[in-house]
């Protein structure tokens, strides 16, 4: 198992990026819809092309394996942040969901944050030996 250890942590890496990336093209897309998302929670829709740079960047970030523990730092804040904004009505059993999605997104976060991309990321190659 520790020779798949290298493959695991890279897949492991791009598949909790790929969440960010997703939502960020989603919010392109449907750009006015997630503005107006924002604004029915209170949340200023100028604000949507911050939240687009740190979802779109911050996963292209971790997939690249580039910058990478700051990047997951920003982005399980990101995480929590959004779940407690936009993710709170615990009647509603699909926002439920969300938020209690949004914690292990967060958690395998702070996991990435604490001990790096793994050897096939630009951080590791850019690291002298």
């Amino acid at each position: 198992m520790k020779n798949l250890a290298p493959f695991g942590a890279t897949a492991g890496r791009i598949l909790l990026a790929l969440i960010f990336v997703i939502a960020g093209y989603y919010k392109i897309v449907g750009y006015d819809g997630a503005a107006g998302f924002m604004e029915k929670f209170g949340v200023p829709s100028i604000l949507l092309p911050l939240v687009i740079v740190t979802e779109l960047g911050g996963g292209l970030a971790l997939i690249a394996g580039w910058q990478t523990k700051i990047a997951a730092f920003f982005l399980a804040g990101f995480t929590i942040v959004t779940a407690l904004i936009f993710h709170t009505d615990f009647a509603n059993h699909v926002q439920y969901l969300f938020f209690v999605k949004n914690l292990p997104i967060a958690g395998g976060l702070l996991v990435l944050m604490a001990h790096g991309p793994g050897p096939m990321a630009m951080d590791t190659r850019a690291a002298p030996s």
